[in-house]
């Protein structure tokens, strides 16, 4: 029979604040006109816009340019203003694979391409509008399949835990300290716990991320102390603070005593236990320079951490950003949060439509 940690674990609970500073109007360059036009297309209104809105979108057009350069400079080559072809459909689809878009998306995206090139003429520019939409529909299938908001945001007047879970190495420490710092700027309480006790410095590493935004942290400065028993103290103290967001670094590599999965499933069967009525998601974060074998890591940790979604980091520093079609499509997790930069700011909900329209913005 499985012990459960007691309640009353040896935890601290610490808290620092830092002012962020906020980002300001620069020139009124290309990345700016872009990222105005990327809002405009989406119907936004010029006083509905915020300067953090147009900073983040010069970032991830900044941020997408090794995976877009090759990728649009040579399927512009290749369409031209000449009509669509078996030829540059096959061009097509050589350039998707080279950005790990996965051969199951890009199936889909040929043979939609195809069908419109039998019943029609298609030429160049209708051709890159035609994979933009399919592109945009592979990447929001899965949400539109969970009947879900696309926009994912703690729920008010409840109690919301969010599990990180992911390999070691991948930003995930990372990316639980700029969501807390997303939250607080968004006006929710948010509490941190360093679950993460295997891996050294892990707690350390979140304390100084949870500084920096002003968010209390509960952790066990044991060597190897039992992440469920964090997770036990930390459900206990955002339920007597009414905290609104509880954030779980996870562990992230197999122990000695424990398999990663089992652990885990355990972290997972404690949240249900003491927190039934909290609104759970559990997201895998990825290193999209991992292309492929970050899919592959999905579907492993898709049944025991009970997986909603995905964040996909360090998208600046590869060629690969298309393994999110690859993710969407072949785990049917829908990507919830990218990131694009080491920056608090540099982590931004997910939106096809600008992630497309970065893949595919002209030089």
């Amino acid at each position: 029979m499985e012990e459960e940690p007691s309640a009353e674990p040896e935890t601290e609970l610490v808290q620092v604040s830092e002012p962020e500073a906020e980002p300001k109007l620069g020139q009124l360059d290309e990345d700016f006109l872009w990222s105005a036009e990327v809002l405009a297309a989406q119907g936004r209104q010029a006083d509905q816009i915020s300067l953090e809105e147009i900073d983040w979108l010069g970032r991830l057009r900044r941020g997408m340019e090794k995976t877009r350069q090759n990728f649009v400079t040579t399927l512009l080559e290749n369409l031209g203003d000449d009509p669509l072809s078996e030829a540059s459909l096959d061009d097509i689809e050589t350039l998707l694979l080279q950005a790990d878009v996965g051969v199951e998306a890009t199936d889909q995206v040929l043979d939609l391409l195809r069908r419109r090139m039998n019943e029609a003429v298609v030429d160049g520019s209708e051709a890159i509008n035609l994979l933009k939409d399919q592109l945009r529909n592979l990447l929001d299938a899965p949400i539109k399949s969970m009947g879900a908001n696309p926009l994912l945001a703690p729920q008010k007047g409840r109690l919301n835990i969010w599990l990180m879970v992911g390999v070691n190495g991948v930003g995930k420490t990372t990316t639980l300290g700029k969501l807390a710092n997303l939250a607080v700027r968004s006006g929710y309480s948010c509490l941190v716990a360093a679950g993460d006790t295997f891996r050294a410095a892990a707690v350390q590493q979140l304390q100084v991320w949870a500084d920096r935004s002003g968010v209390p942290l509960v952790a066990n400065p044991s060597a190897n102390a039992d992440p469920a028993a964090v997770v036990f103290d930390a459900i206990g103290a955002a339920q007597s603070k009414d905290i609104e967001l509880l954030l779980v670094d996870t562990a992230g590599r197999l122990q000695t005593k424990n398999n990663l999965m089992e652990e885990l499933a355990k972290v997972r069967r404690i949240v249900d236990r003491l927190a039934p009525d909290a609104a759970v998601e559990s997201l895998l974060v990825l290193d999209a320079s991992q292309g492929q074998n970050g899919l592959r890591q999905a579907m492993a940790f898709a049944k025991a951490a009970g997986l909603t979604g995905v964040v996909l980091t360090k998208l600046d520093g590869t060629a690969r950003g298309g393994v999110a079609f690859a993710v969407a499509s072949e785990s049917n997790l829908p990507i919830r949060f990218i990131g694009a930069g080491e920056g608090l700011r540099d982590l931004r909900p997910f939106n096809s439509f600008e992630f497309v329209e970065a893949l595919l913005a002209r030089a």
